[in-house]
């Protein structure tokens, strides 16, 4: 099988597991899952907010999920690791289905919203966005946003640090998507920086093994030279001779007749003129003598 084939139907595999444990855990707040294969079989690592619901009591319901992938999905002896969430509000997959419940028991969207970003941030996330698309109110769709704080939306930090949870919520008028993002309290933004107040510069100096700039600046010209030498030939070294022989070839080539003073001082410019008018007046005389004969042919016509 094709790397890519077998790319797609892993990917299509965890989709499918994901959506399995949504169903089946929604009551005990499902945040998400981790896959990883090895050689002693698939190791799942769940997260929900009631970890004893997961579990059951002796651990009946961990089992039943155990079988269920075993024969659902054909994964080879699954062992299956439950953690806790410490922030419920701070995991956007609990969130997001949390809103959802609360519209579905009528909340209005506009307070459902503004206090569940309120919270969020009180947990004290980075940044945090709520987009709510559906009939939220009325037969016609839109999308209502929520924003607070600072947001990734794109890059690699929007894949590797927000954390991104998707709900739904069935209502009478139709289904309503709901969508969170959400930036941790400890994450690490490649754009932050720290200011130092009452700091030595010198501390944060390079040590130089006390050399100072001077005896720095003073090794350059000698790697300059050497480079002269070995990488590019100088110009004052080269051969003037060689250049000398060049052009003057150049200008045997080129014959060309430039003319001088006595050659211009030889021509009359009043015999060019006086030339030029005789040329004009035997040109218009012969138009006008044109025009008289079409003039009498026409009235000989008449």
């Amino acid at each position: 099988m094709a790397d890519e084939q077998q790319f797609i139907e892993d990917g299509l595999q965890r989709t499918q597991i994901d959506e399995f444990f949504a169903d089946e855990l929604g009551r005990a707040g499902y945040g998400g899952m981790d896959v990883a294969k090895t050689p002693m079989g698939t190791q799942i690592v769940l997260k929900a907010e009631k970890p004893g619901m997961v579990i059951g009591k002796g651990g009946k319901n961990i089992r039943k999920i155990t079988t269920e992938l075993e024969e659902r999905f054909d994964l080879d002896d699954p062992q299956v690791d439950v953690q806790e969430v410490e922030e419920p509000d701070l995991n956007a997959r609990i969130v997001a289905d949390r809103l959802a419940n609360a519209l579905e028991r009528g909340w209005y969207f506009r307070k459902a919203g503004h206090t569940t970003i309120d919270r969020i941030m009180e947990s004290g996330a980075l940044g945090a966005e709520i987009v709510l698309s559906g009939k939220v109110t009325g037969a016609r769709s839109r999308v209502e946003k929520f924003n607070r704080g600072y947001v990734k939306h794109n890059g690699e930090p929007a894949e590797e640090i927000v954390d991104s949870g998707v709900g739904v919520a069935v209502m009478k008028l139709g289904t309503i998507g709901v969508r969170v993002k959400i930036i941790p309290p400890d994450a690490e933004l490649p754009d932050d920086f720290e200011i130092y107040e009452d700091v030595e510069v010198e501390d944060y100096v390079a040590d130089t093994d006390g050399e100072s700039v001077e005896e720095l600046l003073e090794g350059e010209p000698e790697e300059d030279a050497e480079t002269t030498e070995v990488g590019h030939a100088d110009p004052e070294e080269v051969d003037d001779d060689v250049d000398e022989e060049v052009i003057e070839e150049e200008i045997v080539e080129e014959d060309v007749e430039v003319p001088t003073d006595e050659d211009v001082e030889d021509v009359d410019v009043d015999e060019l003129e006086d030339a030029v008018d005789e040329e004009l007046d035997e040109d218009v005389e012969a138009e006008a003598e044109e025009l008289m004969d079409e003039m009498d042919e026409e009235d000989d016509d008449e």
